[in-house]
């Protein structure tokens, strides 16, 4: 049976190697943690339908490669991606000071109005910590991001970022700041009915006029 859904919302996970973005996504999926996580080889995928405002949305995720040496092909995948998870590890400060430079790529690669969770991942492991919440709450909002603390162990907050990601994204639809018709927008209607509905009352379409071969 097919799936249904109001929307499909591209992901993207992004970060440094090593903080648990792919953990992140099968704990999203699968909802449990993945035991044997090696470094994701270039891109992985996964895709989830969930309910958010009365919509039904489809979210397709796309987990990239956190090594330097994948930066090559990770970046393609950044196009159209209309949201994404910025992951750092909470007991790692390399990973935070690294965040300027994903963020900066996943703009200007993706789109200026991508909607960016922050998510400080490994929170379960407090007592290594390296990067207090204050500061990441500083980042988020000096660089207009929501910020949460995850745990992919536990599951803490997991599910919350990617649902708050997509109902950002949803907000940004119904204000008319994000035009799902745009080339590039991450977002595709998953019910041509829909695209009918959202079509503003007196408007008429008009047929394309044809093109006169000089041949």
């Amino acid at each position: 049976m097919s799936e249904t859904y109001d929307f499909l919302f591209k992901f993207l996970v992004i970060g440094s190697a090593g903080t648990g973005k792919s953990c992140l996504l099968h704990q999203f999926i699968e909802n449990k943690f993945k035991q044997d996580s090696n470094h994701t080889i270039g891109v992985e995928f996964g895709s989830r339908v969930v309910n958010v405002g009365g919509k039904t949305v489809k979210l397709q995720i796309w987990d990239t490669a956190g090594q330097e040496r994948f930066r090559s092909v990770t970046r393609s995948y950044y196009r159209g991606a209309a949201g994404a998870l910025l992951v750092y590890d909470i007991t790692s400060r390399e990973t935070y000071n690294a965040l300027t430079n994903w963020l900066t790529d996943a703009r200007t690669l993706a789109s200026p109005n991508i909607v960016i969770i922050l998510c400080g991942n490994k929170k379960d492991l407090d007592a290594d910590r390296e990067v207090t919440f204050l500061e990441a709450s500083r980042f988020a909002q000096e660089n207009e991001l929501v910020f949460l603390e995850t745990s992919a162990l536990t599951g803490e907050n997991v599910e919350e970022g990617f649902l708050k990601c997509a109902r950002t994204i949803l907000g940004k639809i119904d204000s008319g700041e994000l035009d799902p018709e745009r080339m590039g927008s991450g977002i595709q209607y998953g019910d041509a009915s829909l695209r009918q509905l959202r079509q503003p009352r007196g408007t008429t379409t008009t047929a394309p006029t044809k093109q006169h071969c000089n041949c």
